[in-house]
């Protein structure tokens, strides 16, 4: 479930995390990803590392969507390199960068896991 003030959580989320530079032990895309679905349901999930962001991502139980059908606070991978992020509205989603977030369209996803 959503935590009900979830949208809040999620903008408080993504202005403390605007600049933040990519680090490969302290914030990555993962940990990126895990902090939106704790900002959007009030929980931190549990999930296996996998040999794949994909799988691991999958092993956190939430349902697969078409990327074209995900919405705010859902979680997508890009591809190009694997990536993942989280969705910011019906056509963009944010990823940690070398200087802080990106944004990208969301039509550059490959997957997309409905956050409930």
């Amino acid at each position: 479930m959503r935590h009900p003030d979830w949208v809040v959580r999620l903008a408080a989320l993504l202005a403390a995390a605007e600049r933040r530079a990519f680090d490969a032990r302290r914030w990555n895309c993962a940990l990126f990803a895990l902090a939106a679905v704790e900002a959007v349901t009030g929980e931190r999930p549990a999930f296996r590392v996998l040999p794949d962001l994909a799988g691991s991502a999958d092993s956190a139980g939430f349902p697969r969507v078409a990327p074209l059908l995900a919405r705010m606070g859902d979680i997508v991978l890009a591809p190009g390199p694997d990536r993942l992020g989280v969705v910011l509205d019906a056509g963009r989603a944010a990823f940690v960068g070398p200087r802080g977030l990106v944004r990208a369209p969301i039509t550059a996803c490959a997957h997309a896991w409905r956050v409930e």
